[in-house]
């Protein structure tokens, strides 16, 4: 008795008829195509129809993954795992192009702020410095205080040297009115040196409680 192999039919959503999608089996507009295999064997150029018979048969989709080229080329492969690993990736490539955001950090109403406050101030710049955000940092003056700006000039160098390690200065301390601004941005090699550092001291820290235990 003749067996009949009976072809798989892939639905694709409303939704997912979009350009970027590829084409698969008879929705392939080429009558012949350039074909490679399930095992990364290049067939060369077939008949469309040849190369559906192909990947029924083995239980699988044509696909087409370069049209522009003469003939396209497809491939003979299992399109939702393809779908996964191409939504995978594109997901991977968005994380590492997110947008960079700028975070403001306010030294306070003015220059009489506690140093403990500014000390604070200073490791939440870390942070987002850190997490890959520039941070724009502020300093208000209030009445006098602008006859002292070498206070408010003191102070953001203090900031920069505190935060060298996981930080490059984008633009410098200037002022504009009653503010002092300066913008730091993060430096990927120092930040990657800070965490390696920190991770060390935290083990070292860890295996002489247990020395001690």
């Amino acid at each position: 008795m003749e067996k009949c192999t009976i072809a798989r039919r892939r639905h694709i959503k409303p939704r997912e008829n979009a350009r970027n999608l590829p084409k698969i089996n008879d929705r392939i507009r080429a009558k012949q195509v350039r074909l490679i295999d399930q095992d990364e064997k290049m067939l060369g150029v077939v008949d469309k129809q040849e190369g559906i018979r192909l990947a029924i048969e083995a239980g699988l989709d044509l696909v087409e993954v370069s049209p522009n080229s003469d003939p396209p080329v497809c491939r003979i492969l299992d399109f939702g795992k393809y779908r996964y690993e191409q939504s995978k990736k594109e997901r991977a490539n968005r994380a590492k192009t997110k947008t960079v955001e700028t975070k403001e950090v306010r030294l306070g109403r003015s220059m009489k702020i506690d140093p403990h406050d500014v000390q604070i101030r200073i490791n939440q710049a870390r942070k987002f410095l850190i997490e890959g955000h520039k941070v724009l940092i502020v300093q208000n003056f209030r009445g006098r205080e602008m006859m002292h700006k070498d206070r408010g000039i003191i102070r953001m160098k203090e900031i920069i040297e505190q935060l060298d390690n996981v930080s490059k200065v984008e633009t410098p301390p200037k002022f504009a009115g009653r503010r002092q601004t300066m913008v730091l941005g993060p430096d990927k090699l120092k930040i990657q040196s800070y965490l390696d550092s920190q991770a060390a001291a935290k083990e070292a820290e860890k295996t002489n409680a247990d020395k001690e235990a």
